[in-house]
């Protein structure tokens, strides 16, 4: 079964491989995930009225907001961008080009196509690549004058190449040094600044100016591996029609991109607070932000993107502000709302030991690296654990990101002296993470800085 085709139940078991809990969460983006594949199927006029149910995910920072909306879109295999909504209230920054977000998407979703039809041709272009070398390695003959030739010398070449070929297809030249011609521009890559409108139409000034001017050839001496590679990439451009890569990138951002807004709770309007100063620049801003999830056309450097069908999934903790505290328009856009789950010693234990790409196993595979096996016992991951609830007490809770802080700290000197001969297992038991981290712990000015 493709991905894009997973139902509901599989992708959150899809999901659970990577977030732990965050059952909520993970329905209510498997639901929009799913409905998006429905609608595609749907027939008649009422497909084109039938919009996403844009997402709201309300919690404290590292409880699983990002990784969610990240692993939905590689389910989907989807073109995905994150952004930060606070980025848009800085100083000079208020009012900015919100549609920049849909140009970046559209960027992104081009080279994810592009990507793959060059993986598709990759088989041919390296064929081509080859017969470059060969040609290289052995010209072509110049046809004798006149047009005669003798017979025998070019049965000779023929086997002469055909014997160079069987070499080169087996992997007995990748060492030998060829002198290729690669092309490069003849004037040095800078960054050029043009009129505001210039950058908003998503041109860009620095490839033009390189295409106004010749692109000159350079001898290079390269090995026969290295020299495959660079042909490869030349035959795969020419191989690709970009025209289409352009169309189908364009067509996937329309119906299936996602744009996950975080820290959307920063350009919140306090209810309590008075309509002046900052307030209006974050009121601005979510204006900025309306007709893009409204549903918009938006010019690109591939040509109009329409935004009426891309899911948004905005986040923020939403301490100081709610999410009522948004323009109702804004709201609107936003039917559905998650709260999630805050993180506490349980999750943490299975956030150590049980995701696909868990602390203790990324450790594991690093340290593996050196020739080093490292264990963790139960009774060490609960200290652990525990210490990192504990220091969220303390200090701000910045959720399972604790575990990325305390870990580090902990095998910090571990790390610092591997390879060493007489390090090569290495058991971490509860005496040992008490040892490293208690003290640390136990002082709070000392804790601020390091944990």
């Amino acid at each position: 079964m493709r991905r894009k085709e997973l139902t509901p139940k599989e992708i959150v078991k899809e999901l659970d491989q990577y977030i732990v809990g965050q059952e909520k969460a993970k329905k209510a983006v498997a639901i929009a995930l799913r409905n998006r594949w429905r609608r595609q199927r749907v027939k008649g006029d009422i497909k084109e009225d039938i919009l996403p149910n844009n997402i709201i995910l309300i919690g404290p920072t590292g409880v699983g907001k990002t990784e969610i909306a990240r692993r939905l879109a590689n389910l989907a295999h989807a073109p995905f961008i994150k952004v930060e909504a606070s980025k848009y209230t800085e100083v000079g920054y208020v009012g900015r080009d919100v549609e920049s977000i849909i140009r970046d998407l559209t960027n992104i979703a081009v080279n994810m196509v592009k990507e793959e039809r060059m993986e598709e041709v990759r088989e041919q272009a390296e064929k081509m690549a080859n017969e470059r070398i060969l040609d290289i390695l052995l010209p072509p003959r110049k046809p004798a004058p006149g047009g005669f030739g003798s017979q025998g010398d070019d049965e000779q070449y023929r086997k002469t190449r055909e014997k160079l070929r069987e070499m080169l297809e087996k992997g007995e030249l990748e060492d030998r040094v060829i002198e290729i011609t690669v092309q490069q521009t003849a004037m040095p890559v800078m960054q050029v600044f043009g009129p505001a409108g210039i950058e908003e139409m998503g041109l860009n000034l620095t490839e033009l100016l390189e295409n106004a001017f010749p692109r000159k050839k350079k001898a290079q001496k390269v090995t026969v591996e290295e020299a495959r590679k660079i042909f490869a990439q030349e035959e795969a451009q020419k191989l690709i029609d970009m025209d289409a890569v352009v169309k189908e990138a364009i067509r996937r951002v329309e119906e299936s991109g996602i744009v996950f807004i975080d820290e959307i709770d920063k350009i919140a309007v306090r209810s309590t607070e008075g309509r002046g100063g900052p307030d209006v620049s974050r009121e601005g801003v979510q204006r900025d932000i309306l007709p893009i999830v409204e549903g918009c056309n938006v010019q690109t450097k591939y040509g109009v993107v329409k935004t009426d069908h891309i899911l948004f999934i905005a986040a923020g903790a939403f301490h100081m502000s709610k999410p009522s505290d948004l323009i109702p328009e804004l709201q609107g856009r936003f039917p559905i709302r998650v709260e999630m789950d805050s993180l506490g010693k349980e999750e943490f234990i299975k956030i150590l030991k049980h995701p696909r790409n868990a602390l203790i196993k990324q450790y594991t595979a690093l340290l593996e690296t050196e020739g080093v096996k490292i264990e963790f016992d139960d009774e060490a991951i609960e200290e652990i654990a525990e210490l990192a609830c504990e220091v969220n007490e303390k200090l701000e809770n910045i959720g399972a990101r604790r575990l990325h802080t305390i870990l580090t700290t902990l095998l910090e000197d571990i790390l610092f002296e591997v390879p060493n001969p007489e390090l090569k297992e290495i058991k971490v038991t509860c005496e040992f993470v008490r040892k490293k981290l208690a003290d640390v712990v136990r002082d709070r000015d000392l804790s601020k800085y390091i944990l």
